[in-house]
């Protein structure tokens, strides 16, 4: 049987705790066994989870011989990770332990330092914070989950259930996994990433960034067939050096950045406007209904038709 044990860190979030406890508890294999045996660990007793408090009936020596360790996001992510918990998780991975952490719970995985030269994801409302505080971690802020083999990241909350049916799946096949998710009333396979659900007035520009002007004139033209020479112009340099220097600003191309910015006005309209896909298309800058689609659908995991129905 796989030993998953689920680490609950203080002021641990609750559905983030809950979630890989329940799928995992539940799973069962084709002859009616359980797949999992389900450890709660915590490096205290009693553990703060906000609304009510956490008696765990395992101590950090429980994540010793588990197959898989569950890290939940918690409600101060850059908190600092205890060292006996710092050690305790290195320790298991270097025994080749999976680590999978949920939401927020990468933080205290990154602060490990076992997520450093590696993608990751975390919600999107800390992808930011994450970059900035773990530069080491490639932080994509875009998808539902990171399996990088030994170390796997997901998104927001839900994500997490995602994940927990990604690792049945890894762990026992699909029926299995697909068994699982009926259980949860969960898709085995959700449509897109988590790029459909990040809400932003406009593109984010880091605080400081010597482009704040231009980005802003990119920001009122966006519906311009604009070239990256048009770009170059109007800011004053030639475009090599404004690749470059755009790049260490933003993290991003211009061009790319601008795709983006339009796709960002696109989510707006079809939220709050009745015009045609191809009127929106049109309206922030894509030369043809089927160049509007093919980007939108490579930036956001869906169509914008699909993307209309779930958020309109």
């Amino acid at each position: 049987m796989h030993t998953v044990a689920v680490l609950a860190l203080d002021r641990v979030i609750p559905f983030d705790l809950s979630t890989p406890i329940e799928v995992f508890s539940r799973s069962r294999l084709p002859d009616g066994r359980p797949g999992y045996q389900v450890r709660v660990c915590a490096e205290r007793e009693e553990i703060d989870a906000g609304a009510f408090a956490v008696r765990a009936p395992w101590g950090l020596a429980g994540l010793d011989g588990a197959d898989t360790i569950i890290v939940p996001g918690v409600a101060e992510p850059a908190a600092p990770l205890s060292p006996a918990v710092r050690d305790a998780l290195r320790a298991a991975a270097a025994d080749g332990t999976r680590i999978a952490s949920v939401c927020v719970g990468t933080f205290p995985l990154a602060a490990t330092g076992l997520l450093d030269g590696l993608r990751a994801t975390t919600h999107w409302r800390a992808a930011a914070l994450l970059a900035a505080t773990y530069p080491a971690v490639d932080v994509d802020p875009d998808v539902l989950y990171v399996d990088n083999g030994q170390f796997l990241t997901s998104a927001g909350a839900a994500a997490g259930l995602d994940l927990c049916l990604h690792m049945i799946r890894r762990d026992y096949g699909s029926a299995v996994a697909a068994d699982a998710a009926r259980l949860s009333v969960m898709p085995l396979e959700r449509e897109g990433g988590q790029a459909q659900f990040i809400v932003h007035d406009h593109v984010p520009t880091p605080q400081g960034c010597e482009w704040e002007t231009l980005l802003a004139w990119l920001r009122e033209n966006l519906a311009r067939d604009l070239t990256l020479a048009d770009i170059a112009e109007r800011a004053g340099t030639s475009t090599r050096t404004l690749i470059r220097r755009f790049r260490d600003q933003t993290g991003t191309t211009p061009l790319q950045w601008l795709h983006r910015a339009r796709v960002r006005q696109a989510q707006h309209l079809l939220e709050t406007t009745a015009h045609s896909v191809e009127r929106i298309g049109h309206q922030v800058g894509f030369a043809s209904p089927t160049t509007f689609r093919d980007r939108f659908k490579r930036t956001t995991g869906v169509s914008p038709q699909t993307y209309r129905r779930t958020f309109a």
